[in-house]
């Protein structure tokens, strides 16, 4: 025989006979089984009353059915920040429901994270609100208690405080107009320039496109960048790790990257997870300055702000991209970076007594990544073809990249760019290691141009790498030795890019040409970045067409491919001239 359920109503007068039939009913009706209705006088819920049963409550009172109105005007769209009247609408024929709560109760609060107890039914990435209006989400789920963490300070929150649930996931505002705009992980701004109007909300986490909502990757997304475009090249739709040892040049890259894809109808989301506060707003500087910020969105959660928001802020941007892909337009989303991520979650997990793994970690960090970096994709034309590209960022110690995190998310994403340190201090930048970098989706997201005009540079490359750490120690070497080394010491010459300069197709293509014939063999490493300025400026004054057809086509024909060479010897002639003059 069952025990009968307990209710207790909290009221400021008991109840008439004919009342107490009615909530036996009620009860009788939603549990199904015999309750016990126990009257307690209390004067907290004025106009009203409280019914608890069990982990249910159902808030009668003034502030109980006004809050159910406000939820329901959330819903509804806004306009120049006003509400817009329903008239005739939800808001006119709204009337209270008997709606249960689930209302739990904090065990202990601190760090940003806090324990609650009597939340049975609540679901992982659930948001729950405390008495005190702070916000948190649950993220761990035990038999006993739940683990939530604060989007709100700690301090606001006490032990023994009421929790509810609010039968929601964790959204984000989304809409054309956070384009130029500086916002935190909740969407809030945070650049001084007022608020902003939301063209809707969408959950932070969302399942990522299944295979049948994908097509290959097959546009390329480039970078401005010799050295990635030529060997390395990313498409729209990919995932291209950007792995490197602190100051080697990563976020230099992001930035390039972003400031090519001006006039290109990509929209650009950076997201700084723990950085200075001081180097993202350099950076936003630069955008600015550039041009560059009215076509991206800064998601920014400082070093400074709490490893809940640090947690938070990659999934938010996710959102607000998905948004735009949504749509058909193409997305270009910048996690820098991911390594500061893992140690935010991680410290969110001991927080929240979780079981540490490798490096402390706990064992669903790889989840962390690969549910967030599969959400880019090349969506199908059934869902409007467009695209996201995602360019995390991940820092090594020492040039490992054979540490948990780094690992990780190299077995996640579609290639890596590695930055070596020692090439970075030696001048070469963007410091590329051609060995350990790699695109797995390669040729494919390339231009028949680009793939025409690169040949054999990679080859060319690796082999003069190891050509000269062969002879490094030889003191006696043949012509034909010394001929190749020259000719790769031009080559990494040539890929050296200044920071803030971007390179359009047709000039990459020039220069690629004039190189892989020879032009440049003879001209001193030291004078190859001059040569590179000469030549592109020659070709522009004699042939103006010639770089715009080919970006514009994406096409390089025998005879501009022949039109290239000779005026890059041509040059090269006039050049040596001006010289012996």
């Amino acid at each position: 025989m069952t025990e009968p359920v307990l209710a207790k109503l909290y009221a400021a007068e008991p109840p008439s006979k004919k009342q107490e039939a009615r909530f036996l009913a009620f009860l009788k009706e939603k549990y199904g089984k015999d309750v016990t209705l126990a009257f307690v006088a209390s004067e907290a819920f004025p106009g009203g009353f409280r019914l608890e049963v069990g982990a249910d409550v159902y808030d009668w009172s003034v502030n109980g059915r006004f809050r159910q109105l406000r939820e329901i005007l959330t819903e509804v769209p806004k306009k120049n920040g006003d509400i817009i009247p329903l008239i005739g609408g939800a808001v006119r024929d709204w009337s209270p429901q008997a709606l249960p709560e689930e209302l739990g109760t904090v065990l202990s609060v601190g760090d940003g994270v806090a324990s609650v107890s009597g939340l049975g039914r609540v679901s992982y990435g659930e948001i729950v609100e405390f008495s005190s209006g702070v916000r948190g989400m649950a993220l761990s789920l035990g038999r006993e208690r739940v683990g939530c963490i604060l989007f709100g300070e700690d301090g606001l929150v006490s032990e023994g405080g009421a929790v509810r649930r609010t039968g929601k996931t964790a959204g984000v505002p989304v809409g054309e107009n956070f384009l130029g705009r500086v916002v935190n992980a909740l969407g809030a701004p945070i650049d001084g320039k007022g608020e902003i109007e939301a063209a809707g909300y969408r959950p932070i986490e969302a399942p990522a496109p299944s295979i049948l909502e994908r097509q290959p990757v097959n546009r390329p997304l480039e970078t401005g960048l010799l050295a990635i475009d030529s060997m390395f090249p990313i498409g729209r739709g990919q995932r291209e790790l950007i792995i490197g040892d602190r100051q080697t040049g990563k976020t230099a890259i992001a930035l390039d990257t972003i400031l090519h894809q001006r006039g290109k109808g990509v929209i650009c989301i950076y997201v700084a997870i723990g950085q200075k506060a001081s180097a993202v707003a350099q950076l936003t500087e630069a955008l600015r300055s550039r041009g560059a910020l009215g076509y991206t969105i800064v998601v920014s959660t400082s070093a400074g702000e709490s490893a809940s928001m640090q947690y938070v802020a990659p999934y938010a941007g996710c959102a607000m991209g998905e948004y735009f892909m949504e749509k058909g337009q193409d997305v270009l989303i910048v996690y820098d970076d991911l390594s500061k991520h893992a140690v935010a979650y991680r410290a969110l997990s001991l927080l929240l007594g979780r079981s540490p793994g490798r490096e402390a970690y706990p064992g669903d960090v790889f989840y962390l990544h690969s549910r967030l970096l599969e959400r880019a994709a090349h969506l199908s034309d059934a869902r409007g073809g467009g695209s996201m590209t995602a360019l995390p960022v991940v820092e090594t110690q020492g040039g490992d990249v054979s540490a948990y995190i780094p690992t990780n998310i190299i077995s996640i994403t579609d290639g890596q760019i590695f930055l070596e340190s020692s090439l970075f201090f030696a001048g070469q930048r963007p410091a590329v290691n051609v060995g350990l970098s790699v695109s797995r989706v390669g040729g494919d997201a390339q231009t028949k141009a680009m793939k025409s005009a690169a040949g054999t540079i990679r080859l060319d490359l690796a082999q003069f790498r190891e050509m000269e750490v062969f002879t490094q120690f030889s003191s006696d070497l043949d012509e034909a030795t010394q001929t190749q080394l020259k000719y790769g010491q031009g080559l990494m010459r040539l890929l050296r890019q200044p920071q803030y300069k971007p390179m359009a197709l047709g000039e990459q293509v020039v220069l690629l040409v004039a190189a892989m014939h020879r032009v440049m063999q003879d001209v001193p490493p030291e004078e190859i970045g001059a040569f590179r300025t000469g030549l592109l400026a020659y070709v522009a004054a004699q042939d103006a067409a010639l770089m715009g057809r080919i970006g514009e086509t994406g096409q390089l024909s025998a005879e501009d491919r022949a039109e290239i060479c000779r005026l890059a010897e041509a040059y090269l002639a006039a050049r040596g001239g001006e010289a012996n003059g």
